[in-house]
């Protein structure tokens, strides 16, 4: 745990008693804060003051009176769509608020770091796709190596669970734009931005907002090394911003759509290689085509931000590869779970907007696509132009019939549920086939979350196949 510091003897609120709340709420009293709960939900509450917190509604008048800060979970509202009444409560009483992201950065470092040969870093991943797993690459890659190293955030452990800091450790944080946009400290050592595509754009009044809270970790933060993904013109922007010229390295520049070209520190991935330039000459290259779990160029872009934050550390490209290698994917992502007559089966069940399908559909040829759910604002898109490897889409999810009408060309099934859909595609599916979900829609009009949704994949096609 990491004790809260800077609150002693303060009174601070916590809103929202779940895994992140519930943390904060521990690692406050840890730093002797006064503590006080409230969760909509009964239960969580029970749980709450069965560890000993008192628990009172922070709606009730003079609720903020002496309090010093509210600590906000990440699904709460603060802004947008409309704050959450007690965060506006909290707001008309002049608190502050704040989340357990900013009390991490506020904690993380100590006066025991004086007696330290190696300062111990952050390395903070943001962006729409591809966090989790650059996170987890880079956590995996740093371990293989031999270097100390703890992951966290929105992946995993929540940050205050994290270990008091040793000498020379590495925190590789996942953070969404609900937790960079509240958090009122935030200064990572290295910062990555994958890329951005509509998504929670309720959440931020618009792409602007959303764009606006992942910048946050960059321009609150000042990082030592920023890693931007500049595939799109957010990034480029990003890019442009922080560098003082061309020949920057502090910005390393990433691309899976173009070689990258220039004086700076540069790392791109074509026709499935990856290659590191710095100062106009290549510093290193990894063949990325046989690495199982890194299969399409999504995952090459996800390739591309770990090993140039591995590179920032100071590993060598041979030690990074070697890591790569060994690296099984994360499950619900591109995740191969099942390989039977020929036919290759994929959970990539996190796809939850159209981009990230896109992406998956990319990654494979001969597919048999198992999609639809809860569809998310904006719309398909023009998700019909990236499948040109389906061979037949089967759509699930309480929509499926509209669902299936967007996709324009596309062959299509309506099968409503996940285990007629799975029984479907393995019945239909040959040799050199693959059946993919990716949903390119949110789980929650027939599940409790992606990971939920991607296990029944798991469970149908293993019970289809005879595993």
């Amino acid at each position: 745990m990491i004790p809260v510091q800077g609150y002693e003897n303060a009174k601070v609120a916590v809103l929202g008693l779940g895994r992140s709340g519930l943390a904060a709420a521990r690692a406050l009293r840890a730093g002797a804060a006064e503590v006080l709960c409230w969760d909509d939900n009964s239960n969580a509450r029970e749980n709450a003051e069965a560890e000993g917190f008192l628990c009172a509604d922070l709606l009730k008048q003079g609720a903020f009176e002496g309090v010093a800060s509210l600590i906000v979970s990440p699904g709460i509202p603060h802004l947008y769509p409309a704050p959450n009444p007690v965060v506006a409560a909290a707001l008309d009483a002049g608190v502050p608020v704040d989340n357990d992201i900013g009390l991490f950065f506020r904690s993380f470092a100590t006066r025991q770091w004086d007696s330290f040969e190696t300062t111990p870093k952050v390395v903070a991943v943001t962006g729409s796709n591809g966090k989790s797993t650059t996170s987890a690459l880079i956590h995996h890659v740093l371990t293989e190596a031999g270097r100390r190293t703890q992951l966290a955030g929105n992946i995993g452990r929540g940050v205050l669970d994290l270990d008091p800091a040793e000498d020379g450790d590495v925190i590789v944080l996942e953070l969404s734009s609900y937790q960079t946009d509240l958090a009122r400290s935030l200064t990572p050592d290295i910062a990555v931005f994958t890329n951005l595509s509509p998504d929670h754009l309720d959440r931020h009044a618009g792409m602007g907002g959303y764009f606006s809270a992942k910048r946050r970790l960059f321009a609150e933060g000042g990082p030592d090394r920023a890693v931007v993904g500049v595939d799109e013109n957010e990034g480029k922007y990003l890019a442009g911003q922080l560098a003082e010229g061309v020949a920057d390295d502090r910005v390393m520049r990433i691309s899976t759509e173009r070689k990258l070209t220039g004086s700076g520190w540069n790392i791109f991935a074509r026709k499935g290689f990856l290659s590191e330039y710095r100062k106009g000459r290549q510093a290193g290259s990894i063949d990325l085509r046989a690495i199982k779990g890194l299969p399409g160029a999504h995952n090459h872009q996800n390739a591309c931000a770990a090993y140039a934050v591995c590179r920032a550390l100071g590993l060598a490209p041979r030690v990074i590869e070697a890591a790569f290698a060994s690296f099984a994917g994360l499950p619900h992502r591109s995740q191969i779970i099942a390989e039977s007559a020929g036919v290759t089966y994929v959970n990539d069940s996190k796809a939850t907007n159209v981009d990230a399908a896109k992406k998956a559909l990319s990654a494979f040829k001969n597919i048999r696509w198992i999609c639809g759910g809860l569809e998310k604002e904006g719309g398909l898109g023009d998700l019909s132009d990236s499948a040109s490897g389906v061979l037949k889409a089967y759509v699930i999810g309480r929509e499926a019939a509209n669902f299936a009408m967007q996709l324009k060309g596309i062959e299509t099934e309506v099968c409503t549920t996940m285990q007629e859909a799975v029984q479907r595609a393995v019945s239909d599916a040959q040799s050199g086939e693959t059946v993919l979900l990716a949903p390119a829609a949110a789980s929650f009009d027939q599940y409790d979350s992606f990971e939920k949704r991607g296990a029944d994949f798991e469970a149908c096609v293993k019970a289809s196949i005879g595993l």
